[in-house]
């Protein structure tokens, strides 16, 4: 592209989890021709819809493609992932990149809408990710320490990545491990910027913390009541092990005492109510760092940004 043509506009809305991101992306996706690109690292997989708290939506032939549609807006990067298989940061910038590109060749915006601030970093600011193969090997070796121990030795490795990664994904932490070891670098720094790729608005929702947390806690008890421990009943029938990330993500591993005996349903459910507001907060720390993120309290004041910056 030639550097001096005006850059294609991206629109980021972006929030904690049960902040309403869903509903007002539909809003603006509705309001302004857009196709929305999901960046939540829990929704990218099939079969896994209540505990992710996935929109529903239908899969229709869209030309060529089946495309994710709800309330007649194309979706992507949502509900197309077997739950047994991994999905990096940079396989998502990549895709989100030709998603984005494909919506303005269909004469649309895009909307990435999302809570994953690794994803959403990784396209605004076009981080270019060195790919770093798994070693089935060493991540045995990780496997078999404890997380206190494999986050004291990320933070060996790596005080920066062991301060923001979650101290209780085991997963995340032998990754980073991983790509610290084998690359002989520390994980915070692999990231490097690459040309800025989009003209950005990224739009922050901003929810009370005693309404986010009534929120949390009525969303998981609607999981229950929807059918979750019946969802993940039937993932594991089909061998959906607790050690696959999927299965290890957040509102899914809180189970696992549940099945094996060890816990109630009650004490699992508060469990997962804690870890959910945990991650909340996590989240927003993220998103804060961001000086460029404008926070609205109400949709029409989102709105209105949106209208402000499509037509500057």
């Amino acid at each position: 592209m030639n550097q001096l043509s005006p850059l294609p506009k991206l629109i980021v809305l972006l929030g904690p989890t049960a902040s309403g991101k869903t509903a007002w992306g539909l809003e603006i996706a509705k309001k302004y021709n857009g196709e929305i690109i999901s960046a939540d690292s829990r929704q990218i997989y099939q079969k896994m819809t209540i505990g992710t708290a996935k929109v529903h939506g239908e899969w229709r032939w869209n030309g060529l493609r089946r495309t994710f549609y709800v309330d007649n807006i194309p979706h992507h990067l949502v509900d197309f992932l077997n739950p047994g298989k991994a999905f990096s940061a940079a396989e998502f910038r990549d895709k989100a990149v030709k998603y984005c590109k494909m919506a303005y060749q269909a004469g649309r915006i895009p909307i990435v809408v999302g809570g994953t601030g690794l994803y959403i970093s990784s396209l605004v600011d076009n981080f270019i990710i060195p790919r770093v193969a798994a070693n089935q090997k060493l991540r045995r070796s990780l496997e078999e320490k404890s997380t206190l121990e494999l986050l004291q030795l990320l933070s060996t490795l790596d005080p920066v990545a062991s301060e923001r990664i979650d101290a209780k994904n085991k997963r995340r932490l032998i990754r980073a491990l991983e790509v610290c070891i084998m690359s002989g670098e520390r994980f915070s720094e692999q990231s490097k910027k690459g040309d800025q790729l989009f003209d950005v608005l990224q739009i922050g929702i901003e929810v009370p913390r005693d309404v986010l947390h009534r929120r949390i806690s009525e969303r998981i008890d609607g999981m229950i009541e929807e059918g979750l421990l019946q969802e993940i009943e039937n993932l594991l029938k089909q061998k959906y092990g607790w050690n696959l990330p999927s299965m290890n993500g957040i509102g899914y591993r809180q189970f696992r005492s549940y099945f094996e005996g060890q816990k109630t349903l009650l004490e699992v459910v508060e469990h997962l109510k804690r870890d959910t507001r945990q991650y909340a907060r996590r989240q927003c720390t993220w998103f804060r760092r961001d000086s460029r993120i404008q926070w609205c309290e109400t949709l029409p004041d989102a709105l209105r940004l949106v209208n402000e910056f499509l037509t500057s």
